[in-house]
């Protein structure tokens, strides 16, 4: 009863199950695994006749297709196309910022910003470039590895180089030479680099030359600049491009001059060119003069300048000091030239900024902005090497030096012959 109620069979086919005997079930099963062997041996011969045969194989698939298709050939829901995804190379490589330095000889590197950790007063220094035939290191600045450099060159050329293509050396070594880095021709000089992260709308690039020309382009105007450099000022001979800044368009400029002299004037002055142009009067220069820094700075006169001179002497003035005038003006004497000792650069005196000092044996040495002492436009200042407690044979007659900030946009350099490098960097 238990087997008919849970196999559903009737009385009668329950009790013919009961009636065979032990011998015929053996029988039934025995054929049933008889039958199902002929069956397999059966299906394997036409298996193998239909791969014997390839029109048979084709038949075959279509007629499984066929079925497939019958069965799921319902409208499709994805939507398939031809665009792919675009990756660059930026995909693959961290944002962060990197400490690049380039040498007056043309070699290039890049470093962690952490290479240069602030030290006290009086420290050994830290090894930071090699001194190597007379080579130092002329431009320091911080940039995104997602950034280009503007390089410029001493006769208005421009090229554009990615700063992830910067080789990344220790703080030891030389680097790697620009020209095998880009098509630059190797007599050429740089005038400047600046790092650019992207070629928007509304910001400038400022150029000013060394007899005094000043130049203001849009920033735009840069976006496509082949391989072998575009031009991005005309140079009169006898001239040189000798330094270039970006702007957004509202700062006041700063251009200072070897002889002590310095200008100030609102940007809205240089109104904006085209890149083959020459150019216009930034600066009236006087007899055996010429011009050595340039610098864009805010609007706010409660800030102050930072004047260096090539004998190593700093001091700080209010930028009030120097009265606003009008572009192309002869400037105002700012600095004593005093015992042959000339201006070398001058910059915003930022209170959260360093100079870092590199020697001629290769040591970089930090040291606080504001420790520099507040002093007239007329005074000489005091010498650098005292501030920092080093000996004053460390460091040769000539100086550039290099205004670095965080934000990536550089706003204050130059760029001397036969000397070290003095620098400042921002701590923000």
């Amino acid at each position: 009863k238990k087997a008919m109620e849970s196999l559903a069979f009737s009385e009668i086919q329950a009790q013919a199950i009961l009636d065979l005997q032990l011998r015929r079930l053996s029988a039934l099963e025995r054929q049933k695994i008889i039958d199902e062997y002929e069956g397999i041996i059966k299906l394997i011969a036409e298996l193998e006749e239909i791969l014997a045969h390839e029109p048979s194989l084709r038949r075959v698939i279509i007629e499984e297709l066929e079925e497939v298709k019958k069965e799921f050939g319902d409208a499709r829901r994805t939507e398939i196309t031809d665009a792919g995804t675009d990756y660059s190379i930026e995909d693959l490589i961290a944002d962060e910022e990197v400490a690049i330095t380039v040498t007056k000889s043309g070699y290039i590197k890049r470093t962690p910003v952490t290479t240069y950790s602030r030290q006290g007063r009086g420290g050994k220094g830290r090894f930071g470039a090699m001194a190597k035939n007379d080579d130092y290191v002329e431009h320091l600045f911080i940039a995104s590895t997602h950034a280009y450099l503007m390089i410029f060159t001493d006769d208005g050329l421009v090229y554009k180089l990615k700063v992830h293509e910067v080789p990344d050396a220790a703080a030891s070594a030389r680097g790697k030479a620009i020209v095998n880095l880009i098509q630059i021709s190797s007599d050429r000089k740089l005038a400047g680099v600046v790092p650019v992260r992207e070629f928007s709308e509304g910001r400038y690039v400022l150029m000013v030359t060394k007899k005094g020309v000043i130049k203001k382009t849009a920033l735009s105007d840069f976006q496509n600049i082949r391989s072998n450099g575009i031009i991005a000022i005309n140079i009169d001979e006898g001239d040189e491009l000798l330094d270039v800044v970006t702007t957004d368009g509202s700062k006041r400029i700063f251009i200072a001059t070897h002889n002590g002299f310095a200008i100030r004037f609102d940007e809205k002055n240089a109104r904006p060119m085209g890149r083959a142009t020459r150019g216009t009067r930034g600066i009236d220069l006087r007899k055996d003069d010429i011009v050595v820094s340039l610098c864009a700075v805010s609007a706010d006169d409660s800030e102050k300048m930072l004047s260096v001179s090539e004998r190593g002497y700093g001091k700080q003035t209010p930028i009030s000091t120097y009265r606003l005038q009008s572009r192309g003006g002869k400037g105002r004497f700012g600095a004593m030239a005093k015992n042959d000792d000339y201006v070398e650069h001058l910059f915003i005196a930022s209170t959260h900024a360093y100079l870092m000092i590199f020697t001629d044996d290769g040591l970089v040495y930090k040291l606080k902005v504001h420790e520099v002492p507040d002093a007239a436009a007329s005074a000489r200042g005091k010498a650098i090497v005292n501030l920092i407690q080093i000996s004053s044979t460390t460091l040769v007659s000539w100086m550039a030096v290099a205004f670095v900030v965080r934000s990536v946009a550089v706003t204050c350099r130059t760029y001397l012959p036969n000397g070290n490098v003095l620098s400042a960097s921002s701590d923000q």
